[in-house]
């Protein structure tokens, strides 16, 4: 009888002790394959699902995580990068050189990839030995390194990849701590405790669920109830009043991406059919319609910081001879008049997120006084970023989450073949600069070819950059261990239940 007892009380401890964290997300992810994802979010659930060569650490810092070394050849025309040894993918596959040349070339070759962009001047990779890969450039590419700490440096398992095709995404298999087990659109992905993890001493969860409430206020709602352990993309609005309850944490970080609307110029022929994508005197007009700093004051509660390019006015790089411009209401009006369309109508296409809605809101109020007719499209994420593939839109307020790189906000947006070019912009001087400040290690030179950048964007408006905002989390006081670094990831490393 007490045998029994004692089974009986072990199984109930057991069950005491399998603990869940609950995240709650503000979007439902696109797809789960890092070749083709694209949202933020996706990411965020990568970050438990799929480790990468590099990682960042809170100072951005790029520090190995598969990867335990790396050196650069003399000419700066290859990467040679020792790898860590005893890791395996979730199907038991083992993670070597060769693995990390399949993934390299699948970034590249897949069809639709959306690393393609970013791996472009990888010309091809070689395997050194079972753990030494060697990365051959055609030319110096600077954002290199910082490209594999995101989607192009993780790695799937290429036996996995192979028999699963184009469906791969709806079960990945990766060499992250946890390991994929469901996903039901619009309501969660579950991921479950990968027990060969290399690192497993650092997990502390034996399953995840990651929930997308686009609602911020239905966010807070579900941790208040204890529904959920952690939630981003907080309210401005709400962290007063969660500060003021001790039985949750708040933390914050400045973000390394951007808040903008994105332009349809040539993505399509809808670009040309509306009098924001065939006239730049029109852009510029519901540029100087927009007061940035009361933007940042109404839709963030001052929890963003203004600016007018891919970067913060406090970055290194940013191009200080194309300053932040001015509300001119006036000047808006005659620039409208001048262009022979004094009350321009265009649909902004936004995302059900609540922060998008406010600027949509917001900017409509405010360029409604230079005479613009602003129609309000609220489309779900995932959606609306197939909408904006395809050039269905003709504005679009689009966040985008940010790269350590700065290459990384730029090119993917504006290069001519950008991958997430959705304005469909492509301009030869901005190309040739683009294109040198990749190419150069030094970062004056950089710094040059982006101000230059800066200025010709300016000009063209394909994207109304607004602000770059601070990451607002929110979580119990129970979980410790969170890391906030600026890339506004959610670490799984170290993250514990106290």
């Amino acid at each position: 009888m007490k045998w029994f007892l004692a089974v009986g009380l072990a199984a109930l401890a057991s069950v005491a002790n399998s603990q869940t964290l609950r995240i709650g997300l503000a979007e439902d992810p696109d797809i789960l394959d890092p070749t083709m994802a694209r949202t933020f979010v996706g990411r965020i659930v990568f970050a438990g699902l799929c480790d990468k060569l590099f990682d960042l650490d809170e100072k951005l810092n790029i520090v190995p995580q598969l990867a335990t070394s790396y050196k650069w050849s003399a000419d700066n025309k290859s990467l040679e990068i020792k790898l860590r040894q005893g890791v395996t993918f979730h199907d038991g596959e083992k993670f070597d050189a060769a693995a990390v040349k399949y993934n390299l070339e699948r970034h590249k070759n897949m069809k639709g990839s959306s690393r393609r962009g970013e791996l472009a001047v990888v010309s091809s990779a070689d395997v050194v030995d079972p753990q030494t890969v060697r990365i051959n450039l055609a030319a110096p590419f600077a954002p290199l390194l910082a490209v594999l700490t995101d989607r192009a440096g993780m790695m799937v398992s290429p036996k996995a990849a192979e028999a699963a095709g184009e469906k791969f995404g709806a079960a990945p298999v990766c060499s992250g701590p946890f390991k994929f087990v469901e996903r039901i659109a619009q309501d969660r992905i579950v991921v479950e405790r990968f027990p060969a993890y290399w690192n497993k001493g650092q997990i502390h969860f034996d399953r995840i669920i990651y929930q997308p409430i686009p609602d911020a206020t239905v966010r807070l709602a579900n941790l208040r109830s204890g529904q959920l352990d952690f939630i981003e993309r907080v309210a401005p609005s709400d962290i007063p009043q969660l500060r003021g309850d001790s039985r949750f944490k708040v933390a914050k970080i400045v973000e390394i991406g951007y808040q903008g609307i994105t332009i349809n110029l040539a993505k399509s022929d809808m670009g040309q059919k509306n009098p924001l994508g065939k006239d730049p005197r029109v852009r510029e007009a519901f540029e100087l319609s927009l007061d940035r700093d009361a933007i940042v004051k109404v839709v963030m509660e001052g929890e963003a910081q203004a600016g007018n390019q891919w970067v913060a006015p406090s970055n290194q790089y940013y191009g200080k001879s194309a300053g932040i411009p001015k509300r001119n209401v006036a000047r808006a009006k005659q620039l409208l008049k001048e262009a022979g369309v004094p009350n321009p109508s265009f649909t902004l296409m936004t995302p059900t997120s609540s922060d998008a809605q406010r600027i949509a809101q917001v900017v409509q109020s405010m360029a409604k006084e230079a005479g613009f007719d602003i129609k309000i499209h609220s489309t779900e994420f995932a959606t609306s970023l197939n909408l904006a593939d395809k050039g269905q839109f003709e504005a679009y307020v689009l966040a985008w989450s940010g790269r350590a790189d700065p290459d990384g906000n730029l090119h993917t947006m504006l290069a001519c073949k950008g991958p997430t070019n959705y304005a469909g912009y492509c301009k030869d001087d901005v190309e040739a600069l683009i294109n040198e400040s990749r190419t150069s290690l030094d970062p004056a030179r950089r710094a040059a070819a982006y101000d230059k950048i800066a200025q010709q964007v300016q000009k063209d408006r394909p994207i109304i950059y607004l602000y770059h905002r601070n990451w607002l989390w929110a979580h119990t006081t129970r979980l410790g261990g969170l890391r906030t670094v600026p890339d506004g990831m959610v670490r799984v490393q170290g993250l514990r239940m106290n």
